[in-house]
């Protein structure tokens, strides 16, 4: 019984054609959809909600903050000062010789303004208070009180303003030298805009290694379904030869060997067709990873799969020179290069003003009650200060003018590598087009010589051996076919890669047939660096 149990299990064929295997997301997403899948899509889909693509477009986010924090360094600030001083004065003309016990006190209220030129200025309204006596010289509350012969104590008598313990007060400082329209809030300031521009290109620089590795993907996908479509064909044809061959050799008219040649061929087919269909769920799983729909990934059907395009023009040598100078211009290598040696400008400059002695002049009322109590107070200052050998600003110059060269020179291999890059793909786009052109030929003559031998095989005069390695031929030639058509179709996108087209958003009217542009490549949906 146990024998006869395992001759049942081995006789059952354990080997069957994969079934294609979807997640859920693609059985919940555009499950009736029968459109097919164009790389017009594929980009608009990364444009608009692609997580990574996403998260690089806060960096305008962060950009804009940068600016505001820059800012806050002018910001214009409210004060409060209050200050309170208590005097003991003896007066040796007084009758009674007791000690008289004054107070004196004021409260600032102003605003500081600044100025990234590196001024500052400020102004409000100063109020005083104190012993009645101390503000008019003499003692008015009680009229039995000793009178105060001592003078009026904090009583303004410059820039007054509604009552005669108010009075306005002005004031400021300024740079003449080092620190003059150069400084270092002023230089955090104009680094801080330009991370407006460098975040742009961080995007288009995201954008553009999305796009080429997703039409790369896209296209390795189109191929595995198109092989596994004629893997399923072939097997089928082999599938039916092995049921026609077996009832032959049943009525006697062919060897039972070729029963078993013809069984073997499916097997073989079988074999190849699920590790097919393996390839196409492997390359569609990897798909779904650049097709985002309310923040999952979409996984695309088989039956998405378009045809491939066809042979389009080559460009002409103005063509291919117009292409160089866009690629200087529009790739984000080499406008990040443009920032980064703006960025080093701006230290350079920085670096040669802290050569410059620094000179301030200051002024404005003084602080403290003393001066109020006695009379009004001014303060005015002319600071000046250098280092003897000034190393640390010669050491930032010799810096700053050491990356500038080193830039000057990534700068310059950089625009002649863009330019190789479209020589290259544009021999991509040859040597594709040729091979395309050779596969189909040769595609064709493998065709031909299967129909020839099938027709041979139906008369008698060959085996199914070589029927079978005829059809070998043609499916190994419409592989060659199908990845020469990928590869001419890649490398016409490496084409709009090396010229700077893939770090370019879609334009609006396309991006509106999948989502709402305005939140295209960052939550945020504002691609502008501002300030409030």
């Amino acid at each position: 019984m146990i024998l006869f149990l395992l001759f049942s299990l081995m006789s059952v064929p354990v080997i069957a054609l994969a079934e294609p295997v979807l997640d859920s997301s693609a059985v919940q997403a555009q499950s009736t959809r029968t459109a097919p899948l164009t790389i017009e899509e594929v980009f608009a889909r990364i444009e608009l909600n692609h997580p990574l693509l996403q998260a690089t477009g806060l960096e305008r986010a962060q950009a804009r903050a940068k600016v505001l924090k820059a800012l806050g360094v002018w910001e214009p600030r409210v004060r409060n000062e209050l200050e309170f001083d208590r005097y003991q004065t003896y007066n040796l003309t007084n009758v009674s010789g007791a000690p008289n016990h004054l107070s004196a006190g004021y409260v600032d209220t102003f605003l500081k303004v600044g100025h990234p030129w590196g001024w500052e200025i400020f102004g409000g309204i100063r109020n005083n208070f104190g012993d009645h006596a101390t503000l008019l010289g003499q003692n008015t509350l009680n009229p039995s009180d000793r009178n105060v012969q001592s003078p009026a104590v904090a009583v303004p008598m410059d820039l007054q303003l509604f009552y005669p313990q108010q009075m306005m007060i002005i004031g400021g400082k300024f740079n003449l030298l080092r620190g003059f329209m150069v400084n270092e809030e002023f230089t955090q300031f104009q680094q801080a805009e330009v991370a407006g521009p460098q975040a742009e290109v961080k995007v288009a620089q995201k954008r553009q290694d999305l796009y080429l590795a997703a039409a790369v993907q896209y296209w390795d996908w189109q191929v595995a379904v198109k092989q596994a479509d004629v893997v399923k064909r072939a097997l089928d044809v082999a599938d039916e030869r092995y049921r026609m061959i077996e009832g032959r050799a049943k009525a006697g008219a062919v060897a039972p060997i070729d029963v078993v040649e013809a069984r073997e061929e499916v097997q073989r087919r079988r074999e190849a067709a699920i590790a097919a269909q393996r390839k196409v769920e492997y390359e569609q799983y990897k798909l779904a990873l650049f097709l985002w729909e309310k923040g999952q990934p979409v996984t695309p059907r088989p039956e998405w799969a378009p045809e491939f395009q066809g042979e389009t023009p080559l460009p002409s040598d103005e063509d291919v020179a117009a292409f160089k100078v866009e690629a200087t211009e529009d790739r984000p290598e080499v406008r990040d290069l443009y920032i980064e040696a703006k960025l080093n400008n701006i230290e350079l400059k920085l670096a040669k003003n802290n050569l410059l002695p620094k000179l301030t002049v200051e002024g404005g009322p003084a602080i403290g009650a003393i001066y109020w109590a006695g009379g009004i107070g001014y303060r005015m200052a002319t600071l000046f200060s250098m280092p003897l050998f000034n190393r640390t600003a010669r050491g930032k110059v010799l810096h700053a003018e050491a990356q500038q060269e080193r830039l000057a020179w990534k700068q310059a291999y950089t625009e002649r590598q863009v330019a190789i890059d479209v020589d290259n793909w544009l021999s991509a786009i040859v040597r594709a087009r040729d091979r395309v052109k050779a596969s189909t030929e040769a595609l064709r003559l493998a065709k031909t010589l299967e129909e020839g031998e099938r027709a041979r095989f139906n008369m008698g005069a060959t085996s199914v051996l070589f029927v079978n390695i005829r059809e070998r031929a043609v499916v190994e030639m419409a592989y060659e076919l199908y990845r020469a058509q990928a590869d001419y179709a890649v490398a016409r996108g490496g084409m709009l890669w090396a010229r700077g087209a893939l770090s370019k958003s879609l334009a609006d009217n396309i991006l509106a047939k999948y989502g709402d542009p305005l939140y295209a490549a960052g939550s945020s949906g504002r691609k502008l660096p501002g300030r409030d």
